[in-house]
């Protein structure tokens, strides 16, 4: 089961042909007193992991999070915001980190990791930061971009996973399986069992 409403998860894992039931967690993403981004990403995925998931299903749940200058910058509250948090990015590389949690519910057990990776935006004028802003593809993304979408044409270079920029690194998903007795190979449609 995926404990996450981001279409861009679900796309991830569908395109390794994973079978799984989408049931997002709700709950409050505000960083806490003297939390580092590290911390803040990790305890996220861990309370979303365990906030859904009933008997013998294996919950999977992911925080992303973009940070430049030690400061997260999350999803925008407004198109201001989106601009603001551009026209930081623009011309700089800046850090996504995203922790994983997968929950076995029936175990009562838990492994979770995290992937960090560098991206550099290309410098960008204040006319095409208010283009990209205007298209609404920055209102729902950390740090108002999309990789894997128009703000794609903006990313100049990245080191390190590109599932984990666009919100879910596979090679960090495969590697929790084995650590709680899975395979996540035997969870794919093909196999014809069910991954949730």
């Amino acid at each position: 089961m995926l404990a996450s409403a981001s279409p861009r998860r679900r796309e991830l894992l569908a395109g390794i042909g994973l079978a799984f039931e989408v049931r997002p967690a709700a709950l409050d993403e505000s960083l806490r007193n003297g939390e580092s981004p590290e911390r803040h990403v990790t305890r996220l995925a861990l309370e979303k992991a365990s906030a859904v998931g009933g008997e013998g299903e294996l919950v999977l749940a992911a925080d992303t999070i973009v940070v430049i200058d030690g400061e997260i910058l999350g999803k925008p509250a407004d198109d201001d915001d989106a601009r603001r948090m551009l026209h930081r990015l623009q011309g700089r590389e800046h850090r996504v980190l995203t922790a994983v949690a997968l929950r076995a519910v029936a175990a009562e057990r838990v492994a979770s990791a995290a992937a960090e990776s560098a991206v550099r935006m290309r410098a960008l004028g204040a006319e095409e930061i208010a283009w990209y802003v205007a298209t609404g593809e920055p209102a729902d993304k950390a740090g108002a971009y999309a990789l894997q979408g128009i703000g794609g044409l903006f990313v100049e270079a990245i080191r390190g996973s590109s599932s984990n920029v666009i919100g879910l690194p596979l090679g960090v998903v495969y590697d929790l399986f084995p650590r709680l007795g899975y395979d996540l190979r035997d969870f794919r449609e093909a196999s014809g069992r069910a991954g949730s």
